[in-house]
Protein backbone atom coordinates (compact mmCIF):
# COMPACT_ATOMS: atom_id res chain seq x y z
CA UNK A 1 0.00 0.00 0.00
CA UNK A 2 1.32 3.46 -0.89
CA UNK A 3 2.31 5.48 2.16
CA UNK A 4 3.67 8.49 0.32
CA UNK A 5 1.97 11.77 1.19
CA UNK A 6 0.99 13.93 -1.75
CA UNK A 7 0.21 17.60 -1.35
CA UNK A 8 -1.65 19.95 -3.65
CA UNK A 9 -1.04 23.58 -2.79
CA UNK A 10 -3.84 25.86 -3.89
CA UNK A 11 -2.55 29.30 -4.86
CA UNK A 12 -4.34 32.60 -4.59
CA UNK A 13 -5.77 33.63 -7.94
CA UNK A 14 -3.22 35.74 -9.78
CA UNK A 15 -3.92 34.59 -13.30
CA UNK A 16 -1.29 31.91 -12.81
CA UNK A 17 -2.14 28.62 -14.55
CA UNK A 18 -5.23 30.15 -16.10
CA UNK A 19 -3.30 32.16 -18.66
CA UNK A 20 -1.79 30.47 -21.71
CA UNK A 21 1.98 30.42 -21.79
CA UNK A 22 3.95 31.96 -24.62
CA UNK A 23 5.28 28.52 -25.50
CA UNK A 24 1.92 26.80 -25.91
CA UNK A 25 3.05 24.90 -29.01
CA UNK A 26 6.21 23.73 -27.25
CA UNK A 27 4.17 22.71 -24.22
CA UNK A 28 1.87 20.60 -26.37
CA UNK A 29 4.86 18.78 -27.88
CA UNK A 30 6.43 18.26 -24.47
CA UNK A 31 3.13 17.02 -23.06
CA UNK A 32 3.09 14.22 -25.61
CA UNK A 33 6.48 13.05 -24.37
CA UNK A 34 5.93 13.20 -20.60
CA UNK A 35 3.17 13.71 -18.02
CA UNK A 36 1.77 17.21 -18.01
CA UNK A 37 2.67 19.65 -15.26
CA UNK A 38 1.44 23.14 -14.54
CA UNK A 39 2.70 25.80 -16.92
CA UNK A 40 5.83 27.83 -16.31
CA UNK A 41 3.99 30.84 -14.87
CA UNK A 42 3.33 28.78 -11.76
CA UNK A 43 6.29 29.18 -9.45
CA UNK A 44 6.45 28.63 -5.71
CA UNK A 45 7.37 31.75 -3.79
CA UNK A 46 8.48 29.58 -0.91
CA UNK A 47 7.23 32.11 1.61
CA UNK A 48 4.13 30.41 2.99
CA UNK A 49 1.66 27.64 2.15
CA UNK A 50 -0.96 30.21 1.18
CA UNK A 51 1.46 31.79 -1.30
CA UNK A 52 2.61 28.53 -2.84
CA UNK A 53 1.28 28.09 -6.33
CA UNK A 54 0.35 25.15 -8.44
CA UNK A 55 3.85 24.30 -9.72
CA UNK A 56 3.74 21.00 -7.88
CA UNK A 57 0.31 20.01 -9.14
CA UNK A 58 0.32 17.42 -11.92
CA UNK A 59 -2.41 16.18 -14.17
CA UNK A 60 -1.55 12.49 -13.95
CA UNK A 61 -4.50 10.12 -14.16
CA UNK A 62 -5.69 7.94 -11.30
CA UNK A 63 -3.47 4.91 -10.83
CA UNK A 64 -5.90 2.03 -11.34
CA UNK A 65 -3.62 -0.51 -9.63
CA UNK A 66 -3.61 1.37 -6.32
CA UNK A 67 -6.84 3.34 -6.89
CA UNK A 68 -5.18 6.59 -5.78
CA UNK A 69 -7.11 9.69 -6.87
CA UNK A 70 -5.25 12.21 -8.99
CA UNK A 71 -4.89 15.85 -7.98
CA UNK A 72 -7.31 17.09 -10.63
CA UNK A 73 -10.05 14.75 -9.38
CA UNK A 74 -9.72 16.11 -5.85
CA UNK A 75 -9.83 19.73 -7.01
CA UNK A 76 -12.77 19.04 -9.32
CA UNK A 77 -14.68 17.40 -6.48
CA UNK A 78 -14.22 20.53 -4.39
CA UNK A 79 -15.35 22.67 -7.34
CA UNK A 80 -18.75 20.98 -6.95
CA UNK A 81 -19.15 22.61 -3.51
CA UNK A 82 -20.98 25.92 -3.95
CA UNK A 83 -21.10 28.67 -1.34
CA UNK A 84 -24.89 29.04 -0.94
CA UNK A 85 -24.69 32.76 -0.26
CA UNK A 86 -22.37 33.73 -3.12
CA UNK A 87 -23.27 30.90 -5.54
CA UNK A 88 -19.60 30.34 -6.47
CA UNK A 89 -17.58 27.19 -5.84
CA UNK A 90 -15.15 27.13 -2.92
CA UNK A 91 -12.07 26.61 -5.11
CA UNK A 92 -12.75 29.69 -7.25
CA UNK A 93 -13.56 31.67 -4.12
CA UNK A 94 -10.09 30.83 -2.83
CA UNK A 95 -11.35 29.12 0.31
CA UNK A 96 -9.21 25.99 -0.18
CA UNK A 97 -5.63 26.45 1.03
CA UNK A 98 -4.23 22.94 0.56
CA UNK A 99 -5.13 19.34 -0.18
CA UNK A 100 -3.00 16.48 1.16
CA UNK A 101 -3.61 12.82 0.53
CA UNK A 102 -2.00 9.68 1.89
CA UNK A 103 -3.18 6.23 0.91
CA UNK A 104 -6.97 6.56 0.94
CA UNK A 105 -7.27 9.59 3.24
CA UNK A 106 -7.59 13.23 2.14
CA UNK A 107 -6.96 16.25 4.36
CA UNK A 108 -8.17 19.64 3.13
CA UNK A 109 -7.16 22.84 4.85
CA UNK A 110 -9.60 25.61 4.08
CA UNK A 111 -11.17 28.76 5.41
CA UNK A 112 -14.46 30.60 5.19
CA UNK A 113 -15.17 34.12 3.96
CA UNK A 114 -15.71 35.13 7.59
CA UNK A 115 -15.36 33.38 10.96
CA UNK A 116 -19.11 33.77 11.56
CA UNK A 117 -20.15 32.45 8.13
CA UNK A 118 -23.60 30.91 8.64
CA UNK A 119 -23.05 28.52 5.72
CA UNK A 120 -19.80 27.15 7.20
CA UNK A 121 -21.14 23.83 8.50
CA UNK A 122 -22.95 23.18 5.21
CA UNK A 123 -19.86 23.98 3.12
CA UNK A 124 -17.63 21.74 5.26
CA UNK A 125 -20.12 18.88 5.13
CA UNK A 126 -20.52 19.14 1.35
CA UNK A 127 -16.73 19.26 0.83
CA UNK A 128 -16.29 16.08 2.89
CA UNK A 129 -19.09 14.26 1.05
CA UNK A 130 -17.85 15.38 -2.36
CA UNK A 131 -14.33 14.07 -1.71
CA UNK A 132 -15.53 10.78 -0.22
CA UNK A 133 -17.47 10.04 -3.42
CA UNK A 134 -14.18 9.74 -5.33
CA UNK A 135 -12.91 6.25 -6.00
CA UNK A 136 -9.82 5.71 -3.85
CA UNK A 137 -10.91 8.04 -1.04
CA UNK A 138 -12.18 6.34 2.10
CA UNK A 139 -11.95 9.30 4.46
CA UNK A 140 -11.90 13.05 3.90
CA UNK A 141 -11.08 15.39 6.73
CA UNK A 142 -11.69 19.13 6.50
CA UNK A 143 -9.51 21.32 8.70
CA UNK A 144 -10.91 24.80 9.11
CA UNK A 145 -8.43 27.62 9.65
CA UNK A 146 -8.80 31.37 9.82
CA UNK A 147 -5.11 32.04 9.36
CA UNK A 148 -4.39 33.56 6.97
CA UNK A 149 -7.78 35.21 6.80
CA UNK A 150 -9.64 35.02 3.51
CA UNK A 151 -9.63 38.09 1.28
CA UNK A 152 -11.22 38.69 -2.13
CA UNK A 153 -7.68 38.67 -3.58
CA UNK A 154 -7.79 34.86 -3.34
CA UNK A 155 -10.69 34.61 -5.82
CA UNK A 156 -10.20 33.69 -9.46
CA UNK A 157 -10.91 36.29 -12.12
CA UNK A 158 -14.09 34.40 -13.07
CA UNK A 159 -15.36 34.54 -9.48
CA UNK A 160 -14.62 38.26 -9.29
CA UNK A 161 -16.50 38.81 -12.55
CA UNK A 162 -19.53 36.90 -11.25
CA UNK A 163 -19.59 39.09 -8.14
CA UNK A 164 -18.92 42.32 -10.05
CA UNK A 165 -15.55 42.91 -8.37
CA UNK A 166 -13.12 44.48 -10.81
Amino acid sequence: MNTETLSIPIAPATGCCSEPTANAAQSATAAEQQPAVADSCCQSTGTSPAETSCAETTTDVTNAATDVPDDAALINALREVIDPELMINIVDLGLVYSINHTDRKVLVEMTLTSPACPAGPQIISQAKMSLEKISGVDLAEIKLTMSPPWTPDRMTDDARDQLGIF
